[in-house]
């Protein structure tokens, strides 16, 4: 499941505005794309496999329902992509989420026909049932919606108008002096409008030539309040790169300065933190690397001790939650449903709530009592790269604040960014160690204290973007099985800051290079760089606490050349989305 946008009002162009729609949420990651509209007295549905052309030629309507989809429930093919119809093509529906309890609604469903393997087919059709019973669209897709199990985003229309709902996946709204838009992300709206209505969970918009909004339990009315935001579309360009990740990679030293302009939120989350009774991290694939990063860091810098859950994890842990606690969520996106979900259940016991993330509005940001934006810019590839970096250098910086040393960690950021920009300048050196890699199998990244959660995210951006099967270790772990997978030739990047780690990683690299490994030494240290254990060494000076931050542009370098070399697209790796909005 991935992206929605539709829109009803007095512009006839209304496809053509759901296909642009889709354009603004394509860095999301989909297999397959649709669009809906009204022709005559029934919908026409146009479904292609594959991403969305330069252009498509459409007729003119007032309405239209578009969607990208991930596959979920059924293969990657025309039927299975959305938008679904009912057994009349009268009425058509968008769907994300995953309806949970959808074999056992669709064996109640014998009188129709169904055209694809979808979760998201079986509403539509338990829909048409009650609107043929003569209710009224809202009051179907109402009583519907209250039978499903899981977490969804529902979008329908029957020509007329269109009705939505949601629990847990995201849904906004714009209204402009042409009519309204409905999308899964709000960055799709803003070229149209920056009045938007975030809908809640638990509640239903019902959008024609006005708007009303209900409460989906009792279909109580209720205010809608629309909020007119500052921020502007993020119509990222590719400028003079050729891809995406390459020009965020680039991008990133700006990033770190962007981090140090403000610092109140810094000084003020460091506040919330020293006096909660027991601080928690959560997070998901990158973000989750950079929270565990700061278990390291606050130990380190602060001597403070806080924890770290995989967001998808927390719910299974959170019994010892009490109104004491301090619950601090990282994501890029702010929408992410393994961080949302918990984030929810931890509110209602009365947790205080931190998230960072980078997108104004989001389901986090709102959920939030402390809200930090990331000042990262828009990220249009699907693996993070300076959202990790803005990430990680907030939470360098709250670790220096909590230690009353602010000045020392924004003097440490500044010095990453001046050595990012020289990793920058040897990126061909990078671009060759890839050429002679690219056809490994297997790699494996090691790393000991601050470099371990960099070892992990090393990993991720690797097999993101060039399929190769890297996976990041402690060192220390090696000889409790991984130094098993290790053969001649096998690609070992080992990661040597000049830190109280060196002596026991250079012990690691002897290892796995008696084993016959490639080894490749990314850091620095006197003499490390010319110790013959290393058949190739790519040196990055020492920036103290923040040495993740120059060392991991060479991982995310390697990933994007490694994908290029092998003529993968490094912005859209295959089967992965930008926002999980799933569980």
């Amino acid at each position: 499941m991935c992206g929605i946008f539709g829109y009803i009002g007095k512009s006839k162009d209304a496809p053509k505005k759901v296909f642009n729609g889709l354009i603004d949420i394509e860095y999301r990651g989909y297999d397959s794309w649709g669009i809906a509209y009204p022709e005559k007295d029934s919908f026409k549905i146009v479904k292609k496999v594959g991403f969305l052309p330069k252009s498509f030629d459409f007729p003119s309507a007032n309405l239209a329902l578009g969607h990208t989809r991930w596959a979920t429930h059924g293969g990657v093919n025309e039927a299975n992509a959305h938008p679904h119809s009912d057994c009349s093509e009268k009425l058509v529906l968008i769907h994300n989420g995953i309806v949970e309890n959808y074999l056992e609604l669709k064996r109640k469903l014998k009188k129709h026909k169904f055209k694809s393997e979808t979760d998201s087919e079986v509403i539509v059709h338990l829909i048409e049932d009650e609107y043929k019973g003569k209710l009224s669209l809202k009051e179907a897709v109402a009583n519907v919606f209250k039978r499903l199990e899981g977490l969804n985003a529902v979008v329908v229309s029957d020509g007329l108008e269109i009705v939505a709902c949601k629990t847990g996946s995201p849904l906004v709204v714009g209204k402009n002096s042409d009519g309204f838009i409905i999308a899964s992300d709000p960055n799709a709206i803003l070229p149209q409008t920056n009045n938007l209505l975030f809908i809640e969970d638990g509640q239903m918009v019902s959008l024609s030539s006005s708007l009303e909004y209900y409460e989906i339990a009792d279909l109580k009315k209720l205010e809608p309040k629309f909020i007119e935001v500052a921020w502007e579309h993020s119509s990222a360009t590719l400028a003079q790169y050729p891809h995406f990740m390459l020009k965020e990679i680039f991008e990133q030293p700006q990033v770190l300065y962007n981090q140090i302009q403000d610092l109140e939120s810094i000084k003020k989350i460091a506040g919330q933190i020293n006096k909660a009774y027991g601080t928690y991290f959560i997070g998901c694939g990158t973000a989750g690397f950079a929270c565990l990063l700061g278990v390291y860091l606050f130990s380190k810098v602060a001597r403070k001790h806080v924890n770290f859950s995989i967001g998808s994890e927390f719910n299974y842990t959170e019994d010892f939650l009490t109104d004491k606690s301090l619950l601090i969520a990282i994501s890029q996106s702010g929408e992410t449903i393994d961080v949302v979900e918990p984030v929810n259940a931890a509110k209602r016991k009365g947790v205080q709530i931190v998230t960072i993330s980078n997108t104004l509005g989001s389901s986090l940001y709102r959920l939030a009592d402390t809200k930090m934006l990331l000042q990262a810019g828009p990220e249009k590839a699907v693996a993070s790269t300076k959202a990790f970096m803005a990430m990680v250098a907030n939470i360098i910086l709250l670790g220096f604040a909590l230690a009353d040393k602010l000045a020392q960690g924004v003097s440490i950021i500044e010095k990453s960014a001046k050595e990012i920009e020289k990793v920058l300048a040897k990126s061909e050196e990078i671009s060759k160690l890839a050429l002679i890699i690219k056809d490994s199998e297997h790699m494996y990244i090691l790393g000991r204290g601050l470099s371990y959660p960099l070892a992990l995210e090393s990993a991720l951006k690797i097999k993101e973007t060039s399929y190769i099967h890297a996976e990041g270790f402690a060192s220390g772990e090696l000889k409790h099985g991984a130094l098993a997978l290790i053969e001649k030739g096998t690609p070992v990047i080992v990661y040597v800051p000049d830190d109280e780690t060196k002596g026991a990683v250079m012990a690691n690299a002897m290892e796995v290079k008696a084993r016959g490994a490639f080894v490749i030494g990314v850091g620095f240290a006197d003499g490390v760089e010319e110790n013959p254990v290393f058949d190739f060494f790519f040196k990055v000076a020492d920036c103290g606490a923040s040495s993740i931050l120059p060392h991991v542009v060479f991982a995310q370098l390697l990933g994007y050349y490694l994908a290029v070399q092998k003529g993968l697209n490094p912005d859209k790796p295959r089967n992965l989305a930008k926002s999980v909005v799933v569980r």
